[in-house]
């Protein structure tokens, strides 16, 4: 499968890096242009494209850059895709952290859905809830016991197929959460986020969590800046945290 990543960085790279071991073609592009990822497309066997190179003939395109470089991207660059290609979304909106203020999606709150508005195209949001060293570690065979979940999210159940497919190459269980609008229970400040938990675990934590989420907006949202808090001070504490059981009132 050709796939096409926007993003070098921590996550951008160790998936560029995986699906490359598993036999998938993969060019990687960034802000700074081909020659600025020469050494990384080396070192991993990928190839460095621009912008517009890294989207066409692709199957696969993942966007794995900070939200408020979302708009930065080429306004026209997800004009043309054929309606078959998958474009996945693994993003998280830090406001006080990295990205600032961004109002509109504050206004929405649900960071995919501001994003699939922005590139004018449906997206599947995944990766986004899991570290990269939680994916490079904890990777397991299928139907082993204790095989952590990633959830799902998008609008269109042939795209998120094939997700599934991928997510199960890396080795672990997916979960459908639903459309693209309930991706805010994978967002920062859930109890889903960066958890490393099983499939049943993960399906407790989401039904606990409902569909509503105006009712559920304030609880997460006040969670996610307390979480930005501590990583900016002591972002080991911050980890430790994510292991601890959430409590929802």
């Amino acid at each position: 499968m050709n796939i096409g990543i926007i993003g070098a960085g921590e996550m951008g790279s160790f998936l560029a890096a995986r699906f490359i071991q598993q036999g998938h073609a993969v060019s990687i592009a960034n802000s700074r242009g081909p020659a600025s990822l020469k050494q990384l497309a080396g070192e991993i066997g990928a190839e460095a494209a621009s912008m517009e190179e890294v989207i066409k003939n692709k199957k696969v395109i993942i966007i794995s850059i900070p939200e408020k470089n979302v708009p930065a991207l080429p306004k026209k660059l997800f004009e043309q895709l054929p309606k078959d290609v998958v474009v996945i979304e693994t993003g998280n909106y830090y406001p006080t952290l990295r990205d600032g203020v961004l109002p509109e999606l504050v206004r929405s709150g649900i960071d995919s859905l501001w994003v699939q508005e922005q590139l004018g195209c449906p997206v599947v949001k995944v990766f986004n809830s899991i570290l990269a060293t939680s994916l490079r570690d904890l990777s397991r065979p299928k139907g082993e016991k204790g095989r952590v979940a990633i959830t799902v999210s998008g609008d269109n159940i042939k795209a998120k197929e094939v997700v599934f497919q991928m997510v199960d190459q890396l080795g672990f269980d997916a979960f459908d959460l639903g459309t693209i609008a309930q991706s805010w229970k994978q967002q920062p400040g859930s109890p889903i986020y960066c958890r490393d938990i099983n499939l049943d675990e993960l399906k407790k934590r989401s039904d606990a969590l409902g569909t509503d989420w105006s009712a559920m907006r304030d609880v997460i949202l006040t969670k996610r800046k307390a979480d930005e808090a501590l990583m900016a001070t002591d972002y080991p504490a911050y980890l430790r945290g994510l292991r601890k059981k959430f409590f929802i009132s």
